[in-house]
């Protein structure tokens, strides 16, 4: 064993392309679909990502907010996550992140949050609504499971500040490819590229943009500029379409992640 975690070992590995991390909100449309999901996912994608459906989200758009009611309805909770996380983990040795709200950690506790999380074998967790400088506590419960707290970054970060999420983000900066919320985007902002040419400067860790990179030119414009991109409603509204067609999602999703697969290998 050299130590190292799951997230060095894949941005090692990629030979020099950035790499790709699905996103997919767990128990949507159900429990055993989103499994499923989940699994052809990790087969085209380097890391995947679950999120923890939540009723009042203040980062997600109106896609991923549909399939977190939908998750909701299904009866899927937010302790639900482990066991999920637990057979994805039996199938694949790819990284596995888990984002949540904080309210859902804070009900649990940290500590019982954390313990779950690592036997379930997760690698890291996000928390969009913590600010750093309340992370005390859940940062230092959190390294003690071996859990990476990976931090975000927008446009909007002032230099110093930019620089000290730098320092401080584990695994990865996840920089906001948009102001906004979650969602599909006909083009990328004109400020993203110096906006992720900065992020670079100033962090050690490596740079995964996300949010609104909706197609494979997107991520393929994206992918020259980072270490990794994050693909999350163009791939939860991909799996929400095949159901409302009556469609099997697993398929519609891995189709959609295969051909940003390529055009960041092609990029």
């Amino acid at each position: 064993m050299d130590g190292k975690t799951r997230l060095e070992k894949m941005f090692e590995g990629l030979g020099g392309r950035p790499a790709l991390i699905g996103f997919h909100t767990a128990g949507f449309p159900d429990r055993n679909a989103s499994l499923r999901i989940c699994r052809f996912l990790l087969e085209k994608c380097d890391a995947l990502e679950v999120g923890i459906p939540f009723s009042d989200p203040v980062l997600d758009g109106p896609v991923i907010q549909q399939s977190s009611f939908r998750a909701l309805r299904a009866g899927f909770r937010p302790r639900h996550i482990f066991s999920l996380v637990g057979e994805l983990r039996k199938a694949s040795d790819k990284p596995v992140l888990i984002m949540t709200y904080y309210n859902p950690v804070h009900r649990m506790g940290h500590g019982p949050f954390c313990e779950a999380a690592a036997e379930a074998g997760a690698d890291g967790i996000l928390i969009p609504d913590l600010p750093p400088e309340e992370m005390g506590d859940w940062r230092e419960t959190a390294n003690r499971h071996g859990m990476a707290v990976i931090l975000f970054a927008s446009m909007t970060t002032p230099d110093e500040r930019l620089r000290e999420l730098g320092g401080l983000t584990q695994g990865f900066l996840y920089c906001l490819a948009v102001k906004g919320t979650t969602g599909l985007r006909e083009s990328l902002s004109r400020e993203l590229a110096p906006f992720l040419e900065k992020a670079r400067r100033l962090c050690s860790q490596p740079i995964v943009a996300g949010l609104g990179i909706s197609k494979p030119e997107q991520c393929q414009e994206v992918g020259r500029l980072v270490d990794g991109v994050i693909v999350g409603s163009a791939l939860v509204k991909a799996a929400l379409d095949a159901v409302i067609a009556g469609e099997d999602p697993a398929i519609a999703v891995s189709a959609l992640a295969a051909q940003m697969h390529e055009a960041l290998c092609s990029g």
